[in-house]
Formats: structure tokens, sequence, C-alpha cells
């Protein structure tokens, strides 16, 4: 199997580089020397040049190459559409750089997180490396979702072991 690589960007916070391969295709994104990757199959990359994407085939690439934040998401929509709730959060710390990783990919590409959004129904919140919230769509006006999203909530939220993250 050839790779080749195509440089995008090298600046100091960013060393971005597409990585070709027979059937699939995997984006890196090198984030203080760890790699996250989405694995996106060649047939999706053939529909986005001609600009008619599969969304569904997406979001399984999103499922299958993001397992930890879509785990949490999923259970987050689980809670309040069953449930009724305005919306739920999930505010553990990651075990893992790499399960890190996979949730601020996730809420860091607006492509990925809408998709996943649109998926389930809801929308997402997102506060330091793990606070994560999932609103209803209907609770966007609400003064939870206000609250969740204000600047004194973020402020609130810092911790020093969560500095860095």
């Amino acid at each position: 199997m050839v790779k080749r690589h195509f440089p995008i960007c090298t600046l100091k916070t960013c060393n971005r580089e597409f990585a070709f391969y027979d059937l699939h295709f995997t984006i890196y994104f090198a984030i203080g020397g760890k790699f996250m990757s989405l694995n996106v199959p060649e047939v999706l990359i053939q529909q986005a040049k001609t600009g008619t994407v599969d969304e569904a085939a997406f979001v399984q690439t999103i499922r299958e190459s993001l397992p930890y934040a879509w785990q949490i998401v999923e259970k987050l929509a689980s809670r309040i559409h069953q449930d009724g709730q305005l919306w739920d959060h999930y505010a553990v710390a990651p075990p893992s750089e790499q399960a890190r990783g996979q949730l601020l990919r996730m809420v860091g590409g607006d492509a990925i997180r809408g998709a996943v959004e649109r998926h389930f129904n809801v929308k997402l919140a997102f506060q330091n490396c793990h606070n994560l919230a999932a609103f209803r769509l209907d609770a966007l006006n609400s003064p939870e979702y206000r609250n969740f999203t204000s600047i004194q909530s973020q402020i609130l939220n810092q911790t020093p072991e969560l500095k860095d993250c």
C-alpha cells in the first residue's frame, strides 16, 4: 500500500497532512504530538468531490472513528429524549488523551458536530475538555441553555487541572 503525504499547513499549533490509502482516506490532526483521525471511506471522498455526500454514511464514519465521543452523545440524547428532560450533560474527564481527542474532534468540527446534532436531534454545548451537554431543540431559548452557554458558566467551570486541556 502506497502512502503519499500532502502538507496542508505548518503553523506553530497546526500540522495537518492528508494521507491517501487504497480504500480509506485518513485525516490526521497533530495536536501536541498526538494524532486523532477520522477514517473516511473512498466512496465518501468521491461523493464529496461531486458535491453530494450521503450524510448517513458520514455519520456512520463518525460513529466508527470517534467511538468514545459517540457513546457520550448517544447516552445524552437517549436521556433527554426518553426521560423528557430539557437537557443533560456529561462532566467526567476523559480516561485518556485519545478519548479527549475524540471528544474535541467531534465538537470542534462544524460539519462533524452538525451531522451528529442532526442525527440525534439535539443541540450540543461544550465547556472545557470534558463538560458536554445535549439540549432538546425546543430548549434553546430556555434558562438552562442560556446558563450553560453563558460566559459566567464558562468561567465558573474552569479548574487548574483543566488548564492545558
